[in-house]
């Protein structure tokens, strides 16, 4: 299984992106997929996570009123939009998927990754 990130960019302070995952010839249907993102010199911090049939979701708190995910399991996408962006959300902006039981939206609990779209906040 491999996924695709696309979205990322350059955007002031404020503004709004939205990140897509796919994973291009195969179904994400069945996968619970989180959004995880690595700022330079930090570790690696989840954003958010969605269970397969999109009833669990969980937000990392830093995010939580302004980034919202979705999926569309007919399109094989999964969605984080972003808004009111801030400088600190700068990071390389990661999708993975894991086939198991929803947990607790962290990142070993997932076995499939991307390759990481970058998300920049500057004015």
């Amino acid at each position: 299984l491999q996924l695709v990130e696309s979205g990322g960019g350059l955007v002031q302070p404020g503004g709004s992106l939205r990140l897509s995952c796919k994973a291009p010839g195969f179904t994400l249907a069945y996968y619970n997929i989180g959004w995880f993102r690595q700022a330079p010199g930090k570790e690696r911090e989840r954003v958010s996570c969605i269970g397969a049939n999109a009833f669990f979701i969980e937000y990392e708190d830093s995010v939580k009123g302004r980034f919202t995910i979705s999926r569309n399991n007919v399109k094989d996408v999964v969605y984080l939009q972003m808004n009111s962006l801030k400088p600190e959300d700068t990071a390389i902006y990661y999708c993975a998927a894991d086939d198991g039981v929803f947990g607790r939206c962290q990142a070993d609990e997932y076995d499939y990754w991307g390759q990481g779209t970058q998300v920049t906040v500057s004015s």
